[in-house]
């Protein structure tokens, strides 16, 4: 992409910096993203509320992001259901400007999906709109933002919306399982952008669950456990070819949809495009400390930059998980 005379004005605004001035919360330096947010029972109808606005943002210990957030969290709260369930989704928007939601990868009603102006009006600044729908799949899947899509979901409006199948014979079968949603950011000069692929808009930063390298979380297991790890690509920039060490992992799910036993295969790097979704099956088969991370070098760091002992990049998209042997390390 190259600005020229003819750029539309508002496409530049969509490409500017965070305003810091519209932020309304910031949160704890080490306040985790992604919490599953508990539905309320309304009449049999599974409940969720969900507000968006400006906050400041951890992802590294001295490091913030201004960030477009769900309920205060990047990611925002990971919305878990089952088969089957009438949920609904009521979206207050608090930012400056209008935003909708959309359900990627779901079987709905066609005005429940979300694209602003195609399905349904913007939600406006101050407005609200309810998402009602029956949940009919299961499997991996996630939200995001649909209007001002490259900068908003660039700037955190994202979240997981794991379905849990309605026969648990349909389950994927894991010991522990965990959710890794990878992000670009892009900090210039104390403010914050929305990355985008073009000159002058590439991320600087790469987080797991909107942190970074060591404020990432680490996954305890024992020797011979099985982890499930659903691998979300939610931001819109780039490939990510995920990588665990330690051993090979089975794919077993693309999309939200389980492969059949015959149709799995084993690799140690999967490409998780943007909007895709992996779930894979690792087996702790050595105990030590095991790195999960993106396998771009370039991704694994943050921002070269320089302090009183030189030059120093921090690690980006990087997850530790460890299998030990003693008891209570599970």
């Amino acid at each position: 992409m190259i600005m020229d005379f003819d750029t539309p004005g508002a496409s530049m605004r969509d490409m500017a910096a965070v305003d810091p001035r519209l932020t309304v919360f910031e949160a704890k330096p080490d306040a985790p993203g992604a919490q599953v947010l508990e539905a309320r029972l309304e009449n049999g109808v599974k409940v969720f509320d969900l507000e968006a606005s400006v906050i400041r943002w951890s992802i590294l210990p001295g490091e913030t992001v201004e960030a477009y957030a769900y309920n205060g969290q990047v990611p925002g709260p990971t919305l878990r259901v089952t088969e089957g369930d009438r949920v609904r989704i009521n979206v207050t928007n608090r930012l400056p400007e209008s935003t909708t939601v959309h359900w990627h990868g779901l079987i709905l009603p066609n005005d429940m999906d979300g694209p602003a102006e195609i399905t349904q009006a913007p939600i406006e600044p101050g407005g609200t709109y309810a998402y009602e729908y029956t949940v009919g799949q299961h499997g991996t899947y996630f939200y995001h933002t649909h209007d001002h899509v490259d900068r908003q979901q660039s700037l955190g409006l994202y979240g997981a919306l794991i379905i849990d199948p309605k026969d648990p014979a349909n389950e994927i079968p894991a010991d522990l399982e965990y959710t890794v949603q990878l992000q670009e950011w892009l900090k210039r000069e104390r403010l914050t952008y929305p990355s985008m692929p073009m000159e002058g808009g590439f991320p600087n930063f790469f987080t797991i669950n909107g942190k970074a390298y060591p404020s990432t979380e680490t996954i305890r297991m024992k020797l011979g456990q099985t982890l499930k790890v659903r691998f979300v690509c939610s931001h819109t920039t780039a490939i990510h070819p995920m990588h665990i060490h330690g051993g090979p992992f089975q794919v077993a799910a693309v999309d939200g949809e389980t492969l059949a036993e015959s149709a799995r295969y084993l690799a140690d790097t999967v490409n998780v495009g943007p909007g895709q979704r992996f779930d894979v099956l690792w087996q702790a088969q050595r105990p030590g400390k095991w790195l999960l991370h993106c396998h771009i070098p370039h991704h694994t760091t943050n921002n070269k930059r320089r302090d009183g002992r030189g030059w120093r990049a921090d690690a980006g998209n990087r997850g530790r998980v460890l299998s030990d042997l003693g008891a209570g390390n599970g």
